[in-house]
């Protein structure tokens, strides 16, 4: 730019280049490369995270090592690299304003000015700061180790802490945040966006939100609840209790004392099977049993995740606060939280949704808040209850009987199976909008609900 100015304008203004003229011209073209740097490097270790740097690090990528020691730290390189521009900036401006003066007076200046601002627009800030968001890698690696020695620069470093330390008294406050600076929902946001963009698969989205609930689920939500519990009497017979368990498919059970709140144990069927071969068919099933494990109902299913792959089981007992049965939890059921469903050959195909057309599909009583939250895309309350059944059961405060309906968040909930005092089945559709449980003759039998929103469990109940 300078030499621009004094290539073309020396005629008409009468001045000529001198020297000290042309090495100020020197230096501020090197403040303009160093700017550039700069700005280069700020913005591509700003966008490299600890897990990125830690990969190149693994690669053996040149100048990852020292690129992981500034990202684990950034104060360490930001504060003296924002420092740093700032001297450069203020040096060049300073320097382009006496060059231009010496040139051509204060018109030049003026001139100077404004083609200053342009310049450094263009050369020191969007220039290497765009090639920085294109190439983040390229750039980090590239800047590791200038911008390392920068830091190790004491008087530059003494600069940048003392100036920090008059900005702290100025502002006085406990510093910057440590973390986390990404929140749950913010998280899922991300991954969200990530598989519409098609940077990963819906199925890896579904796994990774899988796995982000993942360890806001307590047993209760997965468990298979006590009404649904297979269990042999302690004193069956191998004979009987062998026939029970190949009837229901199942390679444990457990095994109950005077009632389902008793449980003595748990009974393998390679243990009856390997009985029945030594023809201990009469034998109390109560001699082969196994120890149970015990867990409260509320533990985290993470934590339950890990005792398992600790202790080497795969099924467990939930009891109540009261130390009554709750459920029966198995290792397979923790892994259809993360993985969806797992079905074998024999399994027989009993969906939790069928579709039923016209926006209305028929749902297990048992099915999870959150899954159906997911499938209509609706937030359902989750206060009390897990489940479909626990919802209808709480919103009309009594036991229902077949054909009752509720009104809920805009979709009508209709019993249609029943089993006992169980909901086996619901029929959910869209609710009539010009119809309210005012307006509904007696017959219909319909309890328009009123609710609001509120945190949705996760999970579902599962056959063991």
């Amino acid at each position: 730019m300078i030499a621009f100015f004094a290539a073309v304008l020396p005629v008409t203004l009468g001045a000529s280049l001198t020297t000290s003229d042309v090495w100020i011209i020197a230096v501020i073209a090197v403040l303009l490369l160093l700017l550039s740097f700069l700005a280069m490097a700020e913005t591509a270790l700003n966008r490299i995270s600890i897990t990125k740097a830690q990969s190149l690090a693994g690669e053996g990528k040149r100048g990852a090592t020292v690129l992981l020691e500034l990202v684990r730290e950034p104060e360490r390189f930001l504060n003296p690299v924002i420092l740093a521009v700032n001297i450069a900036q203020v040096v060049q401006a300073v320097l382009t304003g006496v060059v231009a003066n010496q040139l051509f007076g204060a018109t030049g200046v003026v001139i100077g000015t404004i083609l200053n601002v342009g310049l450094f627009f263009v050369m020191t800030e969007a220039l290497p700061k765009t090639w920085a968001v294109l190439y983040p890698e390229r750039g980090a690696l590239l800047s590791a180790r200038p911008v390392s020695w920068l830091v190790r620069f004491w008087p530059l470093r003494i600069l940048s802490k003392m100036f920090i330390g008059i900005t702290n008294w100025i502002i006085p406050g406990k510093g910057l945040a440590q973390g986390p600076f990404v929140n749950e929902a913010e998280l899922l946001h991300i991954v969200h966006a990530a598989a519409n963009d098609e940077v990963i698969e819906h199925d890896e989205r579904e796994l990774i939100e899988s796995v982000i609930e993942f360890g806001d689920t307590i047993v209760r939500e997965v468990m298979v609840p006590r009404a649904d519990m297979v269990t042999v009497d302690a004193t069956a017979s191998v004979n009987d209790a062998l026939s029970a368990v190949i009837e229901e498919g199942f390679s444990r059970v457990p095994v109950i004392g005077h009632g389902i709140d008793d449980i003595v144990g748990l009974v393998y069927l390679k243990d009856l099977v390997r009985a029945f071969r030594r023809g201990q068919t009469d034998e109390a099933v109560s001699r082969l049993a196994r120890r149970m494990h015990f867990v409260p109902e509320t533990k985290k299913v993470v934590d339950m995740l890990r005792e398992m792959q600790a202790g080497k089981f795969h099924m467990a007992l939930a009891v109540d606060e009261y130390g009554g049965t709750a459920g029966l939890v198995t290792l397979e059921d923790l892994l259809e939280e993360l993985v969806g469903d797992i079905n074998d050959e024999f399994d027989l195909d009993d969906p939790d949704v069928v579709s039923l057309g016209g926006g209305a599909m028929r749902v297990h009583g048992r099915m999870s808040i959150d899954e159906l939250s997911d499938v209509l895309d609706t937030e359902f309350p989750a206060d009390d209850w897990d489940t479909v059944g626990g919802l209808i059961f709480n919103m009309l405060g009594h036991v229902p009987t077949i054909g009752e309906e509720a009104d809920v968040l805009g979709y009508r909930f209709r019993v249609d199976r029943m089993q006992g005092r169980r909901i086996m089945r619901v029929r959910i559709a869209p609710a009539p909008p010009e119809e309210s449980a005012d307006d509904v003759g007696s017959g219909a039998n319909v309890s328009s609900v009123n609710i609001g929103t509120s945190g949705v469990g996760s999970g579902g109940e599962r056959r063991a």
